[in-house]
Order: C-alpha cells, then sequence, then structure tokens
C-alpha cells in the first residue's frame, strides 16, 4: 500500500489549518492517513480464543442452517390444507416427532397431526404448527379455534437463516459473541482472523509518578497508562507498555526507537500542547513525519499526529479525560482501520437534556453524562456535574459522551442532543 504523506493529505483537504481544525476535519484526515487494511498477516483460531478478533476473509457457509425443515415451538403439526377457513380444525392426533431423529412412522393422513417438540424435523407432508395452548385436546382428538393459525404458520424452513454456499461473514467483521454462536452453527471450529495489531503507549513528564513511587510534592500518579491500556484491551489490541519516560532527550528517542520497531502503533500523553517545556515536540519532529493540531474541541484541544517509519503515532494531551475522549473520538477510529475492520463507527443515539447547556458555537465539545430513561420511557441525560478535563472521576460516574457539535449553540432544558454511549468501549 502506498502511503501518502502528511502534506499530501493535507493539500487534499479544502481549509486545512493545523492550528485551527474541526472535528470532521480531523476524522477526515486521520481516514486518509489511517485507511482501511486490506492485507496482514492472518492466523486460524478456534472460534472460542477469537473473541474480538477482526475476520481476514468471508465465511461461506458449507451448509444450509437450519439443515431441514423444523418446528419452531412444541405442539401439533399437521397439514395447513386441513385447515378450515370457517369453522373450527378437528384433527387425530396420531403420533409424536421429536427433536434429533426424524419421524420414521407412517406418514399422516388427512385429518390427522403430530406432536412436535421444538426444533424436530417437520414430517413430510407437514407444513404448519400450532401452540399446545392455542388448541383444545381431548384425548387424541384437538381442535383449532379458527382463525387462530394460518398455513405454514410456526415452522423454519431449511436455509432461512443461512444457506450453503452464503457468505454467513464478511471480511472485516469483528467477532462478537453473537458472531462464535454463527460459527459454530456452521460447524466450523477454525476461522481465520487478523493478528492483533501492536500499539506501544508511554506517558511523559518529569511530574508522573508510576505506581509503587514514592510521592513528591508537585507530582501525580499516571493514570493514563491504566485508561489507554484499558481501552486498548477492549479493541483486542496486542499493547506494549513501555511506562513513564521523564522530559529526557536520550530516553525520550529510546522509547520512541523501541516503540517503532515493536508496534503499529504509539501513542504518547503529554508534551503536545503550545508552550511545553520538554523535548517530545521536538524528537516527533526529528524522528518522523508529524503535524501538531489544535482542535476546535473541548476537552482534548492538542494533538499530534504522523508517522516514524512504518509506525503510526499520535501524540494525545496531558490531562485524563482528554487523553479518553481524543482516544474514542479519533484513535479508536483509526486503529480499528488499521486492523481492518469494517464496523460501522460507534452509533451516537438521540436524548433529551435534564438541564441547559452552555456551548460556544465553532467547537465540539464532549461532556460526560448520564443516559437514563424518564418515566415515559424517553432517553434523557444529564451532565455528571463538573467537566474538567483533569476529572477522571466523571468518566467513572458517566455512561455516555453527550456531543455537541461544531455549530452548535446553548443547550435548552428538554433538547434533544447527541450522545455516544460507553458501554463495550471502556
Amino acid at each position: 500500500m502506498v502511503m501518502k504523506s502528511l502534506a499530501q493529505i493535507a493539500a487534499a483537504l479544502e481549509g486545512y489549518d493545523p492550528q485551527a481544525l474541526s472535528v470532521p476535519q480531523v476524522q477526515a484526515f486521520l481516514e486518509q492517513l489511517a485507511p482501511w487494511r486490506h492485507d496482514g498477516p492472518v492466523e486460524a483460531l478456534p472460534v472460542m480464543a477469537a473473541g474480538e478478533r477482526i475476520l481476514a476473509r468471508d465465511v461461506v457457509s458449507p451448509v444450509d442452517v437450519p439443515p431441514h425443515d423444523n418446528s419452531a415451538m412444541d405442539g401439533f403439526a399437521f397439514a395447513g390444507s386441513d385447515l378450515s377457513a370457517t369453522e373450527p380444525t378437528v384433527l387425530q392426533c396420531v403420533g409424536h416427532a421429536l427433536a434429533g431423529a426424524a419421524w420414521t412412522g407412517p406418514p399422516p393422513q388427512k385429518g390427522q397431526c403430530l406432536r412436535i417438540t421444538t426444533g424436530a424435523i417437520m414430517p413430510a407432508g407437514l407444513d404448519t404448527v400450532v401452540a399446545h395452548e392455542m388448541v383444545q385436546v381431548q384425548g387424541e382428538r384437538i381442535t383449532i379455534p379458527s382463525g387462530r393459525v394460518q398455513t405454514g404458520d410456526n415452522r423454519r424452513l431449511r436455509g432461512e437463516d443461512i444457506a450453503q454456499g452464503q457468505a454467513a461473514l464478511r471480511q472485516g467483521q469483528r467477532l462478537t459473541p453473537a458472531a462464535w454462536g454463527l460459527l459454530a452453527s456452521l460447524g466450523l471450529p477454525e476461522v481465520a482472523v487478523r493478528q492483533r495489531l501492536r500499539v506501544a503507549y508511554f506517558s511523559t513528564g518529569d511530574e508522573i509518578l508510576s505506581l509503587g513511587q514514592t510521592p513528591r510534592e508537585g507530582a501525580v500518579y499516571d493514570s493514563n497508562r491504566y485508561t489507554v491500556c484499558g481501552l486498548l484491551q477492549r479493541m483486542g489490541c496486542e499493547w506494549i507498555d513501555l511506562g513513564v519516560v521523564p522530559d529526557d532527550p536520550q530516553r525520550l528517542r529510546a522509547a520512541f526507537e523501541e516503540a517503532a520497531q515493536r508496534a503499529d502503533a504509539i501513542i504518547t500523553s503529554g508534551g503536545v500542547s503550545v508552550g511545553e517545556a520538554d523535548h517530545t515536540k521536538a524528537l516527533m519532529r526529528e524522528l518522523g513525519d508529524v503535524d501538531f493540531w489544535r482542535i476546535a474541541m473541548r476537552p482534548g484541544r492538542p494533538m499530534a499526529v504522523g508517522r516514524m517509519g512504518q509506525t503510526l503515532m499520535f501524540g494525545l494531551p496531558g490531562n485524563p479525560v482528554a487523553v479518553m475522549v481524543t482516544f474514542l473520538a479519533f484513535v479508536r477510529p483509526a486503529l480499528w482501520r488499521m486492523m481492518g475492520c469494517t464496523d460501522a463507527p460507534p452509533l451516537l443515539v438521540r436524548a433529551h437534556s435534564q438541564q441547559a447547556m452552555r456551548k460556544k458555537a465553532g467547537r465540539t465539545e464532549y461532556q460526560r453524562g448520564v443516559v437514563s430513561r424518564s418515566d415515559s420511557g424517553q432517553m434523557q441525560v444529564s451532565t455528571t456535574g463538573n467537566q474538567g478535563s483533569g476529572v477522571l472521576s466523571s468518566m467513572v460516574q458517566g455512561n455516555a459522551l453527550i456531543v455537541l457539535h461544531h455549530a452548535q449553540g446553548h443547550v435548552a432544558v428538554g433538547e434533544p442532543v447527541d450522545v455516544m454511549l460507553f458501554d463495550g468501549a471502556i
């Protein structure tokens, strides 16, 4: 794959200004920087070991699912032609068809039926099932009230879920638990998946402490490593933890070079803001093709992106909430594309704001919110309170990001807003 330089990507984007980018412009840039991956190493894994991995090729069904016409419920199977349009239908039960084996008795004649269990093969000549609770039973005679069932009801047709030769799963799909079950229903013990994307991470700054170090004045414990590595784990990435790297040129250089050798992508936090008193930005420029952005968003205004050789680089802000927001908004979709994942981006849903929110037009805001359902069943959302970019507890208290778009202004009570739900993401 021929990679475009950052200058080539920027030249193709209308109004590109690295010091004044909108969120949509950033997303458009990253779609070019990290395009969908069509190739890459593939491995075959047992289905139960392939959770959240990305499918490397289409899965073509070797069988019909279901493999035969069968009953969708416990009840009585009969020929729909026996139904009376105006009167109750009376049938004589002459046997019991069980799941797991074909009916071996004589074919039921006109006016006859069989008891049948869920999943049992439909005997020849029978095409309709009525549930037990819908009929009157007197010994071996059943009466079906008029109008309660129609010909073909409650019969699953052979191949109605998946036909033999049909693509059951497509290349690029993420293997969710539902996909596990689908693969198993095809009788496939293994599946071809992309190898895990390797992502290296390190935090930067002299003020950052690793867990276990003695507290000191002016220093803070590093939370960003844990949130980012947790997000990468949720994505099924292989994450490489390079720890905390102080503001020392030699150690920073060594960290970047090791990350570039070992990983497909590098993520750092801290050291990318205007006026940062450290060497991170200088080394990024020296070692790679890098742009430093100021994005019209809150939180998360400063960000760096680029490449070091073949390895993609993301320099995120230092504040904990800004790190998580920029990861969810920009880094996660880019990594999905690098993994060959064709799944749609996170769905934004609408909820009615329970409070007024001040918002300046001309930037995108991501506020932490709590989505719930009102007594009338309507989706509603309120903020978690303090929206400071260092208030990490708000990401725990909330279950969604309230996305206030670039051109949007103040929000009134009851006004619908977009929300990005956390479930499955963090």
